[in-house]
């Protein structure tokens, strides 16, 4: 009997989602971490590894290699995707983690230095072939696909939400907004950026910005283009989000509950991805959860004829998660196609 081969996956950028990823991997039975690349060196992200996880004891650093119980992961300090040589890995895929090489022609770096495909962890800057959201439109994966987009957090939460929802009630429009916990990219202390309300200090502030989840929405749920304002809110959580989403449902005759219970059926139909909690919890109690969307049903509320207001918790773990389930979709499209 042949022995199942592994899936070969590089790492570029060993921040919080790097580190999740590689641990998320190091306890599967199908997916290794062959090369991690970061600026760090490899005492400090073996030092990080260890901090964070509940297992210390098993992430060991042997020179430049990150070990664990079932594979060894090359390091190396490399600052852009154009220095890296996954070729020689012969990765499956690279995941793009950093955050920060959004374009299309960066991405393709990682494609000219030998990898056959690349993931990012966020949502792109401008078009690429795909963005995938495996419980949502798996089906319009493609083994063609070479640059392609998990999109983020955020963004997957809101589309769990909408596809659960929208698959019973006809939804006209909506607004969304994420009490999101502070990132690696905002300041402790204020400083003169080039964005005003971000130069201000994320452990003293509630700081309002952007989000762009909206923008994207159309490519993974098309019904939804153009219905759905999205903005955030920053605050000084080092963990866990909460989703703010306000509805209008088309059918005055829809309750809250009617929508509990749709959450409910579609927490069935999505195990490990979607759930529904029904205890009074807050935004710590969801650390470590791997699901990435826990509707809150407690925080469901109609106003007036057509509005209703969901709240759903996620933390940056179930994104880690997802995107090792789009690395094994594309996996068994490849292998697939090569049979």
């Amino acid at each position: 009997m042949t022995e199942k081969r592994p899936i070969r996956v590089g790492i570029m950028g060993f921040g919080q989602t790097g580190r999740q990823i590689y641990d998320l991997a190091s306890r599967s039975d199908d997916v290794e971490v062959v090369a991690v690349a970061d600026i760090g060196k490899p005492a400090i992200l073996h030092y990080l590894l260890c901090s964070e996880t509940e297992e210390p004891e098993r992430h060991s650093l042997e020179g430049n290699f990150l070990v664990n119980p079932r594979f060894r992961a090359r390091l190396m300090q490399i600052d852009r995707p154009a220095e890296r040589p996954w070729d020689i890995f012969e990765v499956d895929m690279v995941i793009d983690s950093t955050g920060k090489f959004r374009e299309r022609t960066l991405m393709e770096d990682h494609i000219r230095n030998g990898a056959p495909r690349v993931l990012l962890r966020t949502l792109p800057v401008d078009p690429i072939d795909r963005i995938v959201i495996p419980a949502i439109n798996a089906g319009a994966a493609s083994p063609s696909d070479r640059v392609v987009s998990a999109g983020s957090a955020t963004t997957t939460a809101l589309c769990l939400l909408l596809h659960v929802l929208s698959e019973r009630f006809d939804i006209e429009c909506g607004s969304m907004t994420t009490i999101h916990a502070y990132t690696s990219d905002q300041a402790l202390q204020d400083y003169a950026g080039s964005d005003f309300r971000r130069s201000r200090s994320a452990a003293k502030n509630i700081i309002p910005n952007n989000h762009e989840a909206g923008l994207w929405l159309g490519h993974i749920l098309p019904a939804f283009d153009g219905k759905i304002l999205t903005s955030a809110l920053n605050v000084p959580v080092r963990e866990g989000c909460l989703l703010d989403v306000n509805l209008v449902i088309k059918d005055p005759a829809v309750t809250a509950e009617a929508v509990n219970e749709v959450m409910r059926a579609g927490a069935a139909s999505h195990p490990g991805v979607v759930g529904v909690v029904e205890d009074p919890i807050v935004s710590s109690d969801i650390i470590g959860d791997s699901r990435s969307l826990l509707f809150d049903a407690r925080g469901t509320i109609k106003a007036g004829d057509n509005i209703i207001k969901t709240l759903s918790w996620y933390e940056n773990l179930g994104h880690a998660a997802r995107l090792l389930d789009v690395v094994r979709l594309y996996a068994q499209l490849d292998k697939q196609e090569a049979a």
